[in-house]
């Protein structure tokens, strides 16, 4: 049964969150889960940085290493993990690119993925694949499958004597579920599959460590832990920390992982510097009460989506601020469609949200932070209503 707008209430603003942000307040921005957005203190620091670097980049630049070190440290404890199993990486491509670039594949192989995974990393592992000789297997996660035990089943189905490979989401983008849950990790382990978990969307909005059983994990931080872009997070286990090769050569190549990966020569180093800033400011929000509140706020604008726009709520995992909600047949089937129906949104009721293609009906994904405010939602559902009361036209990217 789907949640209901009057049995969903949003939750108390935040004190201090107002100002907090330099966003468009004539814009209802609910697309946070793909760009995220920088608070003003952490802009403030990473300008000051900039400034610095600019009034002495000899200087700046030959004491980096070791200040990209000292963020790496208080990142790496955020997240529950070892400073020298985690590099800093502009974001989760980068990360996926160095994980595929050190994975041993042969002729043969298989490797697992599945139908709510992100299209770029996907298609890495396609190419991937191809390169090597292996065989792609793609695991069908119907929209309506629960979370937990049915999720886990389905993925361990695929499993052969010749899976070597996994890669899967902790939080899918397009429907904002949980896949790589410790138990499925643990139980790929037990088989011998090398796990590779795209957690784009966790750090930040997940408490937990990262899980111990992931050979591979990274995440971005200028998402949900209010880093600055592009900032994120490769975490290996310590079997493979001495077997990373960079795909860029630098000096710090013979200091091997992190640092190896870490350096890209002259590059702008400064959100890396800046990115525990964000941690730091979360916390002092409190990030559990951060949680709660955009846990809730995204229970409620599906539950408006559900109520005055008629769309289906899919099962959603527990602690995730963003929520999926099935829209009709025939409406953003295609990715132009689903283009089409943003910009018509955008265009007609100033919101900021994101549709995705799917055979049968494509997925509005909503999310919530701090700085969103019920009232946006209402805006979102009363303008999707409005839209795809206009007919396939308005929504389906013919007009």
């Amino acid at each position: 049964m789907s949640e209901h707008p009057r049995t969903v209430l949003p939750p108390e603003p935040l004190p201090g969150t107002d100002e907090l942000f330099s966003l468009d307040r004539t814009v209802a921005h609910l697309n946070h889960g793909s760009f995220g957005s920088v608070p003003v203190p952490v802009q403030r620091l990473q300008r000051r940085l900039h400034e610095e670097q600019e009034a002495d980049p000899d200087g700046f630049f030959g004491d980096l290493p070791e200040r990209v070190a000292d963020a790496r440290a208080r990142i790496a404890a955020a997240l529950g993990t070892g400073a020298d199993r985690l590099a800093l990486v502009p974001n989760v491509t980068d990360a996926i690119a160095v994980t595929l670039a050190n994975v041993p594949l042969a002729p043969g192989d298989r490797i697992l993925v599945t139908d709510h995974g992100y299209g770029t990393v996907t298609e890495a592992v396609r190419r991937r694949a191809e390169q090597a000789g292996a065989e792609l297997r793609t695991v069908a996660l119907p929209l309506g499958t629960p979370d937990g035990d049915a999720v886990r089943e389905a993925v361990l189905a695929e499993v052969t004597d010749r899976t070597v490979l996994a890669v899967l989401d902790g939080i899918t983008s397009t429907t904002a579920r949980r896949v790589a849950t410790p138990d499925l990790l643990a139980a790929l382990r037990g088989r011998g599959v090398t796990t590779v978990v795209d957690a784009a969307h966790e750090p930040g909005m997940l408490a937990g460590p990262v899980p111990a059983d992931a050979d591979f994990w990274f995440g971005n931080l200028h998402k949900w832990a209010f880093a600055p872009r592009a900032t994120g997070a490769l975490v290996v286990r310590p079997e493979w920390t001495g077997k990373i090769r960079p795909l860029i050569l630098s000096w710090e190549d013979h200091q091997g992982f992190p640092s190896n990966v870490e350096w890209r020569g002259t590059c702008d180093y400064t959100p890396y510097l800046a990115a525990p800033a964000g941690l730091d400011l979360l916390d002092g929000l409190g990030a559990d009460r951060v949680r709660r509140h955009n846990e809730q706020l995204a229970a409620y604008g599906a539950a408006l989506l559900a109520e005055r726009a008629g769309l289906a709520p899919l099962p959603h995992s527990a602690g995730v601020a963003m929520r999926a909600l099935r829209l009709p047949p025939g409406v953003a089937e295609t990715l132009p469609a689903a283009q089409e129906l943003m910009a018509a949104l955008w265009r007609r009721h100033a919101v900021r949200t994101v549709a995705r293609p799917w055979p049968g009906g494509g997925v509005m994904r909503v999310s919530a932070q701090v700085y969103n405010r019920a009232q946006e939602y209402e805006v979102l559902a009363s303008g999707v209503a409005e839209v795809l009361g206009r007919g396939a036209s308005g929504a389906s990217g013919t007009s």
